[in-house]
C-alpha cells in the first residue's frame, strides 16, 4: 500500500513508512550466551577468520599431535607391550606447545574487543557481563581440552590398533583427559585474566608467555636445588607456585601419574589435597577477577 499522508494546517507533512513492531521469536541471553561461545572458540582455531590466523593455531595442532601419532606408529610397528609415555605425561612433556597456544590465542579472544571498545556492542544485547565472562572462559578451556586431547585420543587408539590391554588402555586414557581437562580449565582462566589486563594483543602475548615460562624455570630451578642439597621436602611444596607443576602435583597424587619433579618426588595424598585446593582456588579466582574486570560496560 502506498504511505498514507496526513496534511496539517501549517502545510507540514508525516509520512507512514511503514514501520512495524517485530513480532518474532526472541532467542534471548542464552542463545546470545551460545553464539558467543560458539564464535570464539571457532575463532581460537582461525575458523571464519583470513588464511593467515589459521596458521598459527592449526600448525600447532599439528605439532601438539604428531609425536602422538608416530609413537602410535611405532607401537604397531614393533609390537610393544605398552605405549612409551603415559597419559598423563604427554602435556607435561609438551607443555612449550600448549604455552604457545595459549598466549596466542588468549589475547585473540578477549584484547580485540577492548582495543576496538566493541565489549558496550555485546552488552547491548540481551547479554550481561556474565554472560561473555562464561562463553569466553569456556571457548578458551574447550580449544585448550581440544589440543590436549586431541593427541592423546590418537594414543587411545593406537593403543588398541597394537592390541594393548584395553583396561589399561582405558583407565589411562580417562587419567589423562581429567589431567588435560583440570589445564585446560586453569590455563583458560589465568591467561584470560592476563590478556585482559590490556587492549593490545601483542603485550597480552608477551605477557602469558613470561608468566607460563617464568614461573616454571623459577620453580624448576628451585626445587632442583633443593633437591640437590638434600632438601626433599620442600620439593613437593615449590611445586605449587607454577601452573603445569600444580597439574603435574594432582595428577601425581590422584591419577597414577609419574612426577617429573627432581627424583621422581611428588606430593603425596595430603599435600595433593593443598595442590587440589590451590588449583581450584586459582580456576574460581580467575573468574572472579574476569567478573570484576568485565563489570562495567564503557571499560
Amino acid at each position: 500500500m502506498p504511505p498514507e499522508t496526513v496534511t496539517l494546517q501549517r502545510a507540514d507533512v508525516i509520512h507512514n513508512i511503514g514501520y512495524r513492531h517485530y513480532d518474532g521469536p526472541r532467542l534471548g541471553r542464552a542463545y546470545a550466551r551460545r553464539s558467543l561461545f560458539s564464535q570464539s572458540l571457532r575463532g581460537a582455531y582461525g575458523l571464519g577468520r583470513s588464511a593467515k590466523s589459521k596458521v598459527a593455531p592449526m600448525l600447532l595442532f599439528a605439532v601438539m599431535c604428531m609425536p602422538a601419532a608416530i609413537i602410535v606408529a611405532v607401537a604397531i610397528a614393533t609390537k610393544v607391550d605398552e605405549l612409551p609415555v603415559e597419559y598423563t605425561r604427554y602435556a607435561i612433556m609438551l607443555q612449550a606447545v600448549i604455552g604457545l597456544y595459549t598466549a596466542s590465542q588468549a589475547p585473540q579472544s578477549v584484547s580485540r574487543d577492548l582495543r576496538f571498545k566493541t565489549v558496550p556492542l555485546y552488552f547491548s544485547r540481551p547479554i550481561e557481563s556474565m554472560d561473555y565472562v562464561v562463553a569466553k572462559f569456556a571457548a578458551m578451556a574447550s580449544s585448550l581440552f581440544i589440543l590436549t586431547g586431541a593427541p592423546l585420543l590418537i594414543l587411545y587408539v593406537g593403543a588398541l590398533l597394537a592390541k594393548l590391554d584395553f583396561a589399561d588402555q582405558t583407565k589411562g586414557f580417562a587419567q589423562g583427559l581429567i589431567s588435560v581437562a583440570l589445564l585446560s580449565l586453569l590455563f583458560a582462566g589465568i591467561s584470560l585474566v592476563v590478556a585482559a589486563l590490556t587492549p593490545r594483543r601483542g603485550f597480552g602475548v608477551a605477557a602469558v608467555i613470561a608468566l607460563l615460562t617464568i614461573s616454571y624455570g623459577a620453580v624448576s630451578a628451585v626445587q632442583a636445588i633443593a633437591w640437590d642439597q638434600g632438601s626433599t621436602g620442600p620439593v613437593s611444596w615449590i611445586g605449587l607456585f607454577s601452573p603445569i607443576t600444580i597439574i603435574d602435583g594432582v595428577q601425581t597424587a590422584f591419577l597414577g601419574a609419574t612426577s617429573s619433579f627432581p627424583g621422581g618426588v611428588g606430593p603425596g595424598t595430603g599435600t595433593g589435597l593443598v595442590y587440589v585446593l590451590v588449583l581450584l582456588g586459582l580456576i574460581a579466582g580467575s573468574y572472579g577477577l574476569l567478573m570484576r574486570r568485565y563489570r562495567k560496560v564503557g571499560l
